[in-house]
């Protein structure tokens, strides 16, 4: 414990106690008494690098310094501070000194290359942004240099060995405790992208107090948070909600930069973690992995799994290993609606998403936004403290939301007479790879840039460990043949991440089309069940 944490007007401890839920404070605030409450929560960050760690009250008291550092830049409150950085601890210690000066809250996906990346960065106008100069395979300081012209962007930050000529290193970056800033809890104050439907990536906005409900959610009702392990980059919505879960709630937290089951059950097994989560691809290979090298899971009591269809052989299987496996529901924009309990029969666990978490609200309606008859499938819409404040681009919000607040998922579900929830189908046309959305849309348009290619159409083709993987559907000039490896390196040389690349190609004569000329996706889906099943017999 360090005098740094503790070190708090009687007044501020007053009213937090009076707050109650945490109602109406800055996210400054919300991680000054994260860490006032918790100073020697641990965060523990796994890499293949090298592993490190800090107490709450460590990372508190550096992000402070930090953030006199960058008000000393000439950021303030407002201002976007962009990072685009894996699992680290200058990634938490960032989240720390942006709230600190009230700026807003930038993560950014690790996979976004310089295409995507410089629209997610003239759209949110951020002043600056945070970058390390090489991480694995992925060369950073080249993705700085494609970026386009960001007029807005003032600073570059790179961590690691190599500052080129007009940034600032992260060494270089010293300071005291900044001056205290009044900020508004109902302002935005963190900002997530998600690709959703459109060739763009959407902005999502959250403010502290809507951030916070969330968070609370996810607390338990008494006694000191259990560890969870947490596999989600923090650019990802999970694992910016596993970098304050650490910073608010004083959760352990165990993060890892990238996925290495095999790393995960030593992980689990050394730090007694209680709780993680995933897509079917982390727990089918956690469960491999402890069962190969004997690791001890019994620690852990609750695998929360989401962001992508889940088969139910998932579930027995972990139920057979002795871990109970809880499904959920949510979305960049609303994190966490709904979720299984592990004393959830286990029908309701394999079959369903669980009920609304509380506070939350839910309709089902039809393509008009009329309530539909109880127990009928239709577009989920929803609504409840922790759902985002809208887009960063008005236009979407017209089209995304019913009146009195109801965002509409694009997402097909129904709600039985026990108040279980079922996503049955995605109105919206993505692509769910590893739990990451893929526009459709965006693939196609790209696979149009690639010579010889007359006509695509990327569908999701199911596969067990990743979910889904990106299938193009090709029409092709006459005597063209492209292929994977083809298309793979088109599609790096156009900037954009490489997870979109199509992993399967198939080349029709034709596509099934509805009697306007677009093609139905749905049937094409079924035509090709029926080739891959008829390959495999």
């Amino acid at each position: 414990m360090t005098g740094e944490a503790r070190d708090m007007p009687v007044e501020l401890v007053a009213r937090w106690r009076d707050l109650g839920l945490w109602q109406d404070i800055s996210l400054a605030e919300a991680m000054a008494r994260g860490a006032y409450e918790h100073p020697d929560a641990l965060l523990h960050i796994h890499s293949a690098r090298g592993s490190s760690e800090a107490t709450l009250a460590e990372a508190h008291a550096a992000g402070r310094r930090l953030a006199g550092a960058l008000h000393g830049l000439g950021l303030r409150a407002g201002d976007v501070i962009a990072m685009q950085l894996p699992n680290c601890l200058e990634n938490a210690i960032l989240f720390q000194a942006a709230a600190a000066i009230g700026c807003v809250i930038l993560p950014i996906v690790h996979i976004f290359g310089p295409a995507e990346l410089g629209q997610v960065l003239g759209d949110s106008r951020a002043k600056a942004l945070v970058m390390p100069d090489r991480w694995r395979n992925i060369d950073f300081l080249d993705r700085l240099r494609r970026l386009p012209e960001l007029p807005h962007l003032a600073h570059r930050i790179l961590i690691g060995e190599a500052a080129p000529p007009g940034s600032i290193a992260w060494g270089e970056l010293v300071g005291s405790d900044p001056p205290s800033v009044d900020v508004d809890p109902n302002a935005p104050a963190i900002l997530l992208y998600t690709s959703g439907t459109t060739a763009a990536p959407k902005g999502a906005q959250y403010s502290a107090n809507s951030f916070i409900a969330e968070l609370r959610a996810r607390a338990p009702n008494e006694g000191r948070p259990p560890c969870r392990l947490s596999p989600w980059p923090s650019g990802h919505v999970a694992g910016t909600l596993g970098v304050f879960g650490h910073a608010v709630l004083g959760q352990p937290m165990v993060l890892m930069d990238a996925w290495d089951a095999e790393a995960a059950a030593e992980l689990i097994e050394r730090f007694a973690v209680a709780q993680s989560s995933g897509t079917p691809f982390h727990l089918a290979g956690l469960m491999e992995a402890a069962a190969r090298d004997g690791r001890d899971l019994s620690s852990l009591e609750q695998f929360i799994i989401g962001a992508t269809t889940v088969p139910p052989s998932v579930v027995q299987a972990s139920e057979a290993a002795g871990i109970r496996c809880c499904r959920s529901y949510g979305s960049t924009e609303m994190p966490t609606f709904s979720q299984c309990l592990p004393d959830d029969p286990l029908d309701k666990r394999l079959n369903s998403d669980g009920r609304l978490n509380p506070g939350c609200e839910a309709r089902i309606v039809d393509d008009a936004g009329r309530d539909l008859p109880p127990g009928s499938e239709g577009e989920l819409a929803v609504r409840g403290a922790e759902r985002f404040l809208g887009y960063t681009d008005p236009e979407l919000d017209r089209s995304s939301f019913l009146p009195d607040g109801w965002f509409l998922t694009g997402d097909i579900a129904r709600i039985d007479t026990d108040g279980f929830l079922a996503i049955t189908d995605r109105k919206k046309d993505i692509i769910i790879r590893g739990g990451e959305n893929i526009s459709s849309r965006e693939v196609e348009e790209l696979l149009l840039r690639v010579p010889g290619v007359r006509e695509a159409a990327a569908i999701g083709m199911p596969d067990r460990r990743m979910g889904e993987r990106v299938c193009a559907v090709l029409l092709v000039e006459d005597g063209a043949a492209p292929t994977l490896a083809a298309i793979g390196a088109a599609f790096q040389e156009m900037g954009v991440a490489r997870q979109k690349a199509p992993e399967k190609i198939v080349i029709l004569p034709d596509l099934p089309r509805t009697p306007t000329g677009k093609v139905q996706k749905a049937e094409l889906r079924r035509q090709l069940a029926q080739m891959f099943a008829a390959a495999t017999e």
